[in-house]
C-alpha cells in the first residue's frame, strides 16, 4: 500500500476531504472529541484484554506455527536473523524497546491533535478511519489470537527484549500484565497506526524533509516490532489490510454523517450536488 492508494490531499479533485469540506459541518468541540476517543479506547481495551479477544495460549501457539510456515513458504521468515544482528547491542535494543512502547501512542495522539487544530476539514474522516481500523483489528484479535515471537519456546531462537534488556516498562510488570493481551498480534496495530499517521499527516507538510521523515515512520515502526520480537512480518501485512478497510468504511460513514448533519440546514433555493 502506498500513499497514492488512499486519497489524502484536500486539493485532489476526487478527495473525500474536499467533498466533505464543501458542506457545512457541525463545529468540532475538543472536549467532545476527548470524550469520544476516551470512551472508544476504554471499550476497545476492555474487550481486547479481558473479553472475546483474549484467546488461549494453545490456540495462539498453533496460529504462530501457521504464520511461521506461511512466511517460510513466502521466503520472508527473517525476524530471528534480524534480531540476532542487533541483540548484543543493549543500548540500541533498549532504545527500540522504548520506541515500541511510546511512539505507538505518542505519535498517533499527536497526529490526531494536529489534525484537529490545524486541518479540521480532514479531521472527521481520519478520526473515523482510526476508529474503524482499530475496531477491525479487535475483530482480528478475537478470530486469530497469535503468539508473538517473544513468547515462543526457546528453540525458535527469539529473545523477549523487554524482559531481558529492558526499557521504560515490561509486559511482566504488575499494571501492564493486568491490562495487556499477549496474543493480540494479528494484525499489528503498531503498523496500522503508523500507516494512518502517514496518510493523515503527509498533506500537512510541504517541506521535502518533513514529508520524508513522515513517510519513513512506518519503516521505523516495522523495524521496532521485529527487532523486539513483538510481531511477524505478516502481522504488518495484516495491519495494512485493516487500515485500508478502515479507510473505506470511514469514507462511507463520514459521507453519511455529513449528509445527515447538513440535512435541514440547506437554504431552500440552493441545490447541493
Amino acid at each position: 500500500m502506498t500513499p497514492e492508494a488512499l486519497p489524502t490531499s484536500p486539493e485532489h479533485p476526487t478527495s473525500p476531504d474536499l467533498r466533505s469540506s464543501t458542506r457545512p459541518r457541525a463545529r468540532l468541540r475538543w472536549w467532545r472529541e476527548v470524550l469520544y476517543v476516551a470512551a472508544f479506547y476504554s471499550v476497545y481495551t476492555l474487550i481486547r484484554n479481558h473479553g472475546v479477544a483474549s484467546g488461549s495460549g494453545a490456540q495462539a501457539f498453533e496460529h504462530a506455527t501457521q504464520v511461521i510456515h506461511a512466511q517460510r513458504f513466502l521466503g520472508i521468515a527473517h525476524e530471528q536473523s534480524i534480531q540476532d544482528l542487533f541483540i548484543g547491542w543493549k543500548p540500541f535494543i533498549s532504545f527500540w524497546n522504548v520506541f515500541y512502547g511510546t511512539a505507538h501512542f505518542a505519535v498517533t495522539v499527536g497526529a490526531l491533535v494536529y489534525l484537529f487544530r490545524r486541518m479540521p476539514e480532514r479531521y472527521p474522516l481520519w478520526r473515523n478511519t482510526l476508529a474503524f481500523t482499530t475496531a477491525l483489528a479487535l475483530l482480528g484479535f478475537a478470530l486469530y489470537p497469535l503468539m508473538p515471537p517473544r513468547l515462543l519456546p526457546e528453540v525458535y531462537g527469539f529473545v523477549d527484549t523487554l524482559r531481558v534488556v529492558g526499557g521504560l516498562w515490561s509486559f511482566e510488570s504488575g499494571a501492564v500484565a493486568k491490562v495487556s493481551n499477549p496474543y493480540a498480534a494479528m494484525p499489528s496495530l503498531h503498523m496500522a497506526w503508523s500507516g494512518w499517521c502517514v496518510f493523515a499527516l503527509l498533506p500537512a507538510f510541504s517541506r521535502p524533509w518533513a514529508r520524508r521523515v513522515t513517510a519513513v515512520y512506518p519503516l521505523l515502526t516495522l523495524f521496532a516490532v521485529v527487532v523486539t520480537a513483538n510481531h511477524y512480518f505478516l502481522d504488518a501485512v495484516g495491519g495494512a489490510v485493516v487500515l485500508a478497510a478502515g479507510f473505506v468504511l470511514a469514507r462511507s460513514f463520514t459521507r453519511w454523517t455529513d449528509a445527515r448533519g447538513t440535512e435541514g440546514r440547506r437554504p431552500r433555493n440552493v441545490s447541493v450536488p
